[in-house]
């Protein structure tokens, strides 16, 4: 047996499973690492994982009959390479919109990853030397094809130290915040629009307070503690902690970690249903940081959410803000153009004041009207707001207006959307006399809910749109069957596999109307 071939077969292989066990650990690291949101997209772009199902054939051939065979000793180990390099090519490094980054958890996978890539080629090289070449081969094959189960077997392994490490992170983040006893701390949490609220509210609080926010997107346990341990200084007066979910019990974790004084509750709706299961659970993850704060400060809820008013009845010093006349405080008079919204607030006490901001529509005035109504319920007066949020810019993504030049401009609202969100974005796209383009991938993590409210989505987007292009030909087909619901002019619908692909083909239109396009949800890479 040729042991040149034995070991370029062995290198070529090893080099093939770091390329496919990295593009694992990228996906694993998008979904935050929960085994169980990896699996569901898994599952879903499952075309991914068929060519080492196929490429297992090649392993499986060196342990029959065929081996016997004299030709064969010399095509299997070069079927295996070029499996190998298929591998390597299909992992081929590419342009993420959020790159793989290389933190100190993950450089604890990788080194997990290379001592169950050198168990395998152990027991490959001591087959090889006692002549049993079948099992030699055998055992780098199947190295390469199980490869993707490598980089989750990294994950389990290393669960119960990345577990201890989390836990000091964790309470060295609560030392640090129990050390700065006058420090006013607010938990906001909310299905869709916490965000938005965040920076908005900061914004607001930081004209009278050094007032420090959970920046970008950092809502998980993790996120938080990184913020209070790097960001914190003694200096600041108020610190705003947004608070994501995706499971019963994520919002308790996080108001254990920072117990807040108040809270704010901007939505509840089904967001997230692949992994809570129900409207039930979210309600009750919502409310667990109405749990935390009750009886402690104010609770601020949008009293216009159904699911919201139901709950909040047994809780102590609620205030409610919304467009309805039973709420504390209420935004009336809106109007929306290029250049913003105008709208005015009336407080419980009977004042009120007008605002101007370069944010769109309702859906925004409602977050504004929510940071408003915290700011005015902590010692603000109204007319102290109107400088503040005028200065209020729109958050990256979420409803931005943007002008492309010429006859095109955007609507930025690319963020991970839901049924609530893409309904508020159609409505600011209706309110201008453009021609109007939705492009977008449809919405995700809606568990068995999601092919119907997509369709209602493609429904709603009929009575709005001039034109729909939409991204990614499987993902949209509820869409395009909720638009053909409503008989859409199937000639001014577009399906592209790719963003830039339905940018170029907007960009080609012609019409004599200025061209408005909404960009709504823009999917991560691993779906």
């Amino acid at each position: 047996m040729d042991l040149t071939l034995f070991i370029i077969t062995a290198v070529i292989a090893v080099v093939a499973r770091y390329f496919s066990a990295f593009r694992e650990l990228h996906m694993l690291q998008l979904s935050s690492y929960q085994f169980l949101s990896h699996f569901n997209r898994a599952k879903k772009n499952f075309a991914v994982y068929i060519p080492y199902l196929v490429f297992l054939i090649v392993p499986i051939l060196f342990a029959t009959t065929l081996y016997e065979i004299e030709i064969m000793k010399i095509i299997l180990p070069i079927a295996l390479c070029v499996c190998s390099v298929a591998v390597i090519i299909l992992n081929l490094p590419k342009k993420f919109k959020k790159p793989f980054v290389y933190t100190a958890r993950v450089k604890r996978m990788i080194v997990t990853l290379t001592i169950l890539t050198i168990i395998p080629m152990i027991i490959a090289v001591l087959a090889y030397l006692r002549q049993s070449f079948v099992t030699a081969y055998f055992t780098v094959g199947l190295m390469l094809c199980l490869s993707p189960v490598a980089a989750l077997l990294s994950n389990l392994i290393n669960y119960p130290i990345e577990e201890y490490i989390r836990r000091w992170y964790i309470n060295d983040a609560k030392k640090m915040l129990g050390g700065m006893k006058d420090m006013g701390i607010v938990g906001i949490t909310g299905s869709y629009g916490k965000t938005s609220m965040k920076f908005y509210l900061g914004e607001l609080m930081n004209s009278k307070y050094s007032t420090l926010i959970t920046p970008e997107s950092y809502n998980t346990p993790m996120g938080v503690v990184k913020t209070i341990r790097t960001m914190m200084k003694a200096t600041h007066e108020r610190f705003i902690c947004e608070m994501g979910a995706r499971h019963i019990g994520d919002i308790k974790e996080l108001c254990d970690i920072v117990f807040p004084q108040d809270g704010i509750i901007t939505s509840i709706g089904p967001q997230h249903l692949e992994t809570f299961k129900s409207i039930d659970n979210i309600i009750s993850t919502k409310f667990e940081l109405a749990d935390s704060v009750n009886g402690k400060g104010i609770l601020v809820v949008n009293g216009d959410n159904e699911y919201i008013r139901k709950g909040m009845t047994k809780y102590k010093n609620v205030i409610t803000y919304g467009f309805n006349e039973n709420n504390d405080y209420k935004a009336t008079d809106i109007s929306v153009s290029f250049k913003g919204t105008k709208f005015r607030v009336i407080a419980k006490n009977g004042e009120s004041c007008n605002y101007e901001t370069s944010l769109l529509g309702e859906h925004n005035v409602l977050n504004l009207l929510g940071a408003i109504t915290y700011c005015c319920e902590k010692g603000f007066a109204l007319d102290e707001l109107i400088i503040p949020v005028r200065r209020i810019s729109a958050v990256k993504h979420r409803l931005e207006l943007i002008d492309a030049g010429g006859d095109l401009c955007y609507i930025d609202d690319a963020y991970n959307s839901n049924p609530n969100g893409c309904r508020a974005a159609l409505s600011v796209l209706s309110l201008f006399d453009c021609y109007k383009i939705l492009c977008t991938p449809g919405m995700v993590e809606l568990g068995e809910e999601q092919d119907r409210l997509n369709e209602e989505f493609g429904e709603e987007a009929a009575d709005v749109c001039d034109y729909v292009a939409l991204v990614g030909r499987k993902q949209t087909e509820p869409i395009l069957k909720g638009l053909k619901a409503k008989e859409f002019d199937e000639e001014k619908i577009f399906i592209a596999d790719s963003l830039s692909e339905a940018i170029e083909n907007i960009k080609n239109i012609v019409t004599e109307k200025k061209k408005i396009v909404l960009l709504e949800n823009d999917l991560p890479d691993n779906y």
